[in-house]
């Protein structure tokens, strides 16, 4: 990770722009996709192929770290980087992210959406739901003179009272044309304290919010990290611009009620 802070000029904000819009695309391609009885591997190769050949970009993920796979397909208790699999369908109860990095023009966009099935119980849906509002209450902290902790605090503030815990191993980061730049965006905080945002930063917001405790471990295959309770685990993410008055999601997805330029 590089370890200043890289403004982005108005030019590379518009590639990012576009990296970002192209990313939004492929969530929108696997909402009729991720279904019950289809696998984390049929996930991962319908991903690579659109990315590659529908919208002439590249997975940045593949052969980062050495990893194989275009994204991470994180199912029920796995906090992140669960590993795509061949025998690994989607079942009814299920809740699954899918985590997934774009990139053209040499600047990449990274997001994360939770996919939840049909029969998902009502306790699951809460979870995505609230993770979901926490990383939004992380995104309306974002303007010039805003602090990391401010975001960290709101997105801290919410889950906590709606009953959850916030995983502190895991954090967003600055992107470009690196996929991990600085700086480290924490999901917990406190208001004023932290690095100054400055209007031309990139980075991402993706909290993980655990039904129980915060406590994770990681398996043994060094990649996948699940809850140390068995309990459920969420993420969502979204690249996000420091504008002059605030911030832009870049890689907002039409589906969204949210406002993207706040």
């Amino acid at each position: 990770m590089t370890e200043t802070v890289i403004i982005k000029n108005q030019q590379e904000q518009e590639l990012m722009r576009q990296s970002g819009k192209l990313l939004a695309k492929v969530f929108a391609m696997l909402d009729g996709f991720v279904v019950p009885g289809v696998t984390t591997m049929e996930i991962n190769d319908k991903v690579e192929d659109f990315i590659v050949n529908e919208l002439q970009s590249r997975p940045a993920s593949k052969g980062q770290y050495d990893y194989q796979y275009v994204l991470n397909t994180s199912i029920n208790e796995v906090v992140c980087h669960g590993v795509p699999k061949e025998g690994q369908a989607l079942k009814a109860k299920d809740i699954i992210n899918c985590d997934i990095t774009l990139e053209k023009n040499g600047y990449i966009a990274d997001s994360s959406k939770m996919y939840v099935m049909p029969e998902a119980s009502p306790l699951a849906k809460k979870l995505v739901n609230t993770t979901y509002e926490a990383m939004w209450e992380g995104i309306k902290q974002v303007k010039p003179g805003a602090t990391l902790g401010d975001i960290g605090y709101a997105i801290q503030k919410y889950a906590e009272t709606n009953g959850y815990s916030v995983v502190r191993e895991y954090c967003g980061h600055g992107i470009g044309q690196e996929m991990h730049e600085a700086p480290h965006v924490l999901h917990y905080g406190r208001r004023g304290t932290g690095l100054k945002l400055k209007e031309g930063m990139i980075f991402t917001i993706e909290p993980m919010i655990n039904q129980g405790t915060a406590k994770i471990k990681n398996k043994r295959d060094g990649w996948t990290v699940i809850t140390r309770d068995k309990k459920l685990s969420a993420q969502s993410e979204h690249t996000v611009l420091v504008t002059a008055n605030g911030y832009e999601v870049l890689t907002y997805r039409d589906e969204e009620t949210q406002p993207r330029i706040g």
